[in-house]
């Protein structure tokens, strides 16, 4: 079976880097992955390691976890977990203090329906411990205010 996922992963790859419109060689260069290497991925013949498919993802431009689930590494429900958490992390819109709360947010609703915090959820609770109930401070700053002024202050309500 093991190989079947490497076949879908090496046919996954093929279509990616065509897509691209990079030739193996150029995907080597980029990755720093020998061509020869690169080409039984393509194949399915062998089983490449995480640090192999995070190169190809950056030069490809794809989701390395995406290549981690195909290539069996990382389960579906993991792959969605991160990459909810990476939108998170990403948002520009939205301060450090926010993003952490929204992860808390997220862990609990997971935890409610059964399922683990991700691996990022002990750490974002951590963060947080020092923001005290500026929780609340967030909700205000969705409602107009300028974060980081202190004016949510005044519409905390538990102040």
């Amino acid at each position: 079976m093991a190989s079947l996922n490497v076949g879908n992963l090496g046919e996954y790859l093929r279509e990616q880097r065509r897509a691209a419109q990079l030739s193996l060689r150029q995907l080597a260069d980029a990755t720093g992955v020998s061509n020869p290497y690169l080409s039984q991925i393509e194949r399915g013949l062998r089983k490449p390691s995480a640090d192999v498919l995070q190169q190809v993802a950056k030069a490809l431009r794809i989701s390395a976890e995406t290549l981690y689930v195909r290539a069996g590494i990382l389960d579906e429900r993991e792959r969605e977990e991160l990459e909810t958490r990476a939108v998170i992390l990403a948002d520009p819109s939205i301060n450090e203090r926010q993003k952490n709360v929204l992860l808390q947010i997220y862990d609990s609703f997971r935890r409610e329906n059964g399922f683990a915090p991700g691996p990022d959820g002990d750490m974002s609770a951590d963060a947080d411990a020092g923001a005290g109930s500026d929780a609340g401070g967030d909700a205000g700053s969705r409602n107009g205010d300028d974060a980081g002024t202190g004016t949510t202050k005044d519409h905390d309500p538990h102040s």
